[in-house]
């Protein structure tokens, strides 16, 4: 027997278990698994050192602002930081690019202006806003769901100008019109008039203090837009999905709309589940500024068990850098009008293994769940992707989880160069990152190729289990 690639000495997972063996790849795809291929020819062959190897892990959620913000990040510098985070597929949002993908001309547009520089595997996401209810441009919807978007972005709160934010009733009919595609619909879940309302109150009053944008945007916001949402979903079949969900009542209300058999899910970030307003926006500031806002110790570890237990699907990044200079510490910038985003995409897998696997917030098996097959699967991107099934692509991300180091922001690859995690010790350091079976990152070293990542279409539409481990 001939192969093209042999990935020896692979730790598998099965379940809360590992099993050392070979991985054998032809064409791309996973053709089979044998205890020891010394008898197997090969063309190429990657050893894994007994390292855990994990189907490719996907970041569902980012902001690469490529065409259009190329200031903040190229689509080659944030697939470049996915490579060297062990991130072998990227899901970009519809915003922060110009024009913003709102219709098959725009999404095509897109592809045009990114091809030839990813160096990891992209799908993405289909765009909506209330300004397209307002215009009557909602055959919008469909076509770019025949195109092979994934999903589509929704904005309760506004977004950049060409993105508009939609109001109640124009959410509502988003909701109906997205529901007859059977793709999700994410929703940036914050009640405007709440957050609208007390930024500029806490502004006027003098508050110039970092947490103070956390007060603003209360955990009250996210709840009445959660449950909002909901009563949506039910009324109109939707699926309705809450991205970068940021609070514990949030996670409960998405289980307990679950437990009534409402067609919602959830994501949440690394930042939610390890990072807390008062410490991190204290001393980070603007560098630490997101919306929604970090939250508190207490939403850390409620977001930590209904991630473990089901109501939370899985985790994203949202990643979504700026410009130091000019967005978040020009000249006579505050924590009021600089810009709210993080960088995320390099650091997501380092922090589920070290603060979620390590630590035993998580499992193995749900590792996997939240990094690869959930959001694989709620893309329509299984088994082809998030999969280590004979006939998956040969996508893996290889994992050192003894390995313990400090996280330099200066070192990352993303164009950003800050982080909130600056300087945070991790225990489990990604080793390599396999796409499709081509070695993109080994060791520190990204030795992929611009352009050698391609535009996954959705393959199906496939929703996820609701079980709860209650």
């Amino acid at each position: 027997m001939q192969v093209d690639l042999v990935v020896k000495n692979a730790r598998i997972p099965f379940g809360e278990e590992t099993i050392l063996c070979d991985i054998l790849v032809n064409n791309e795809k996973i053709v089979g698994f044998i205890e020891d291929s010394g008898c197997i020819q090969r063309g190429n062959e990657i050893d894994a050192e007994g390292f855990l190897t994990l189907p490719g892990c996907i970041d569902s959620h980012v902001h690469f602002m490529d065409p259009g913000f190329c200031h903040r990040e190229t689509f080659l510098s944030g697939t470049s930081a996915a490579a060297a985070g062990g991130v072998t597929t990227v899901i970009d949002m519809p915003c922060c690019s110009i024009p913003s993908v709102r219709d098959v001309d725009s999404m095509m547009n897109k592809i045009a202006a990114i091809d030839g520089q990813a160096m990891v595997d992209y799908a993405l996401w289909g765009g909506v806003t209330g300004e397209d209810v307002r215009q009557g441009k909602l055959d919008n919807v469909q076509k770019q769901a025949d195109e092979g978007v994934v999903g589509f972005k929704a904005y309760m709160t506004p977004s950049v100008p060409s993105y508009p934010r939609s109001n109640d009733a124009e959410l509502l009919e988003i909701f109906k019109v997205v529901a007859e595609t059977g793709l999700p619909l994410g929703v940036h879940t914050e009640n405007y008039t709440i957050c609208d309302y007390f930024v500029n109150k806490l502004r006027e009053e003098g508050r110039m203090d970092s947490v103070a944008w956390a007060e603003a945007r209360m955990e009250l916001a996210e709840k009445s837009a959660i449950e909002l949402c909901i009563s949506f979903a039910e009324y109109s079949g939707a699926r309705m999905h809450v991205v970068h969900m940021s609070t514990g009542v949030g996670a409960k209300l998405i289980e307990a709309g679950k437990m009534r058999g409402i067609d919602v899910t959830a994501e949440t970030c690394p930042h939610y589940l390890v990072l807390n307003a008062e410490e991190s926006m204290g001393k980070w500031g603007s560098f630490a500024k997101i919306a929604p806002p970090l939250r508190t110790v207490n939403d850390n570890e409620i977001l930590w068990e209904k991630l473990r237990n089901g109501a939370v699907d899985f985790v994203a990044t949202d990643h979504a850098p700026y410009e130091i200079a000019s967005e978040k510490t020009a000249e006579g910038m505050t924590i009021w009008n600089s810009f709210p985003g993080i960088p995320g995409v390099e650091t997501i897998v380092p922090i589920m293994v070290s603060e979620g696997l390590n630590k035993g917030r998580i499992g193995l098996k749900r590792l996997v769940e939240v990094l690869s097959e959930n959001p694989a699967k709620h893309y329509g991107l299984y088994p082809k992707k998030g999969s280590m099934a004979i006939g998956a692509d040969a996508d893996f991300t290889i994992i050192d989880c003894d390995a313990e180091w400090i996280y330099d922001s200066k070192s990352m690859h993303s164009m950003a160069q800050y982080s909130p995690f600056d300087g945070m010790k991790f225990k489990g350091k990604v080793m390599k990152t396999v796409v499709r079976g081509t070695v993109v990152y080994d060791r520190g070293k990204l030795i992929g190729s611009a352009g050698y990542g391609k535009f996954i279409r959705r393959q199906n539409i496939r929703q996820l289990d609701r079980t709860l481990t209650l």
